[in-house]
C-alpha cells in the first residue's frame, strides 16, 4: 500500500509520561493487547515488555513501513510476543469476537471522520472481552503544542460520548504530559 496514512510516522510516545500512562493503562501480565494504528510499534514494545513472553500484542496498522519497521525492530530485539497486522481500522479487524483483553487507541481518533470513529469503537468493542479495557490517549484541546489541528483535536467529553455507546464505561482518566491525556474505559459495567 502506497498510501501512507495522514499521520503515518509521528508518535505521541516521546510526549507523554509513559511510566503515568502505562500505570493507569495497567496492562495485565499474560494478557493479550491490541495496539490500534500502532505506527513503528513504539507503544507496542513497550506493552510487549510488560506482558511477558505469554502475552501477546497485535499491532495493527494500514501503513505497511511502519509494520515492516516494527518488525524489523522486533527481529533485532528477539521480540516474540507481538504480532504485526497490515489492516485497516476503520473496518473490520482480522480478529476474533471477544479475543483481546485490552485496546490502546493513541492519538488517531482525531484523524478519523465522525462515522469512521463509531465504525472502529464499535469494532473494538466486538473484539475486546467483556470486562476488558480501552485506552485511549489524545491531545488536549488547545491551541499549542505539537499535535493536529484544534478543530480535530477531542475534549474528553467527546470521547466520552462515543465510546459510552458501545458499552464501555470510564474508569479513569488524566493529563499524561503537557499536550497529552489519556482516559480508561472498561467493555460493560464497572
Amino acid at each position: 500500500m502506497s498510501d501512507k496514512p495522514v499521520a503515518a510516522g509521528k508518535s505521541s510516545f516521546d510526549l507523554i509520561d509513559t511510566e503515568k500512562a502505562f500505570a493507569i493503562m495497567d496492562v495485565k501480565p499474560n494478557s493479550s493487547v491490541l495496539d490500534l494504528a500502532c505506527g513503528i510499534g513504539k507503544y507496542s514494545i513497550e506493552i510487549a515488555h510488560g506482558i511477558g513472553e505469554k502475552g501477546s500484542v497485535y499491532a495493527v496498522d494500514l501503513w505497511q513501513e511502519g509494520l515492516e519497521a516494527l518488525d524489523l525492530e522486533i527481529d533485532q530485539r528477539s521480540i516474540k510476543n507481538i504480532k504485526t497486522i497490515l489492516a485497516d481500522i476503520r473496518q473490520k479487524l482480522p480478529l476474533e469476537e471477544d479475543s483481546v483483553d485490552s485496546c490502546l487507541m493513541a492519538t488517531i481518533l482525531h484523524d478519523l471522520s465522525k462515522s469512521e470513529q463509531k465504525s472502529t469503537v464499535q469494532e473494538v468493542a466486538r473484539v475486546v472481552k467483556s470486562g476488558g479495557m480501552l485506552n485511549i490517549i489524545e491531545f488536549k484541546k488547545i491551541d499549542k503544542g505539537p499535535g493536529p489541528p484544534l478543530n480535530i483535536r477531542m475534549a474528553e467529553e467527546d470521547i466520552e460520548a462515543l465510546v459510552t455507546q458501545f458499552g464501555f464505561t470510564k474508569v479513569e482518566g488524566s493529563e499524561v504530559g503537557r499536550f497529552n491525556y489519556l482516559v480508561k474505559y472498561k467493555k460493560g459495567k464497572k
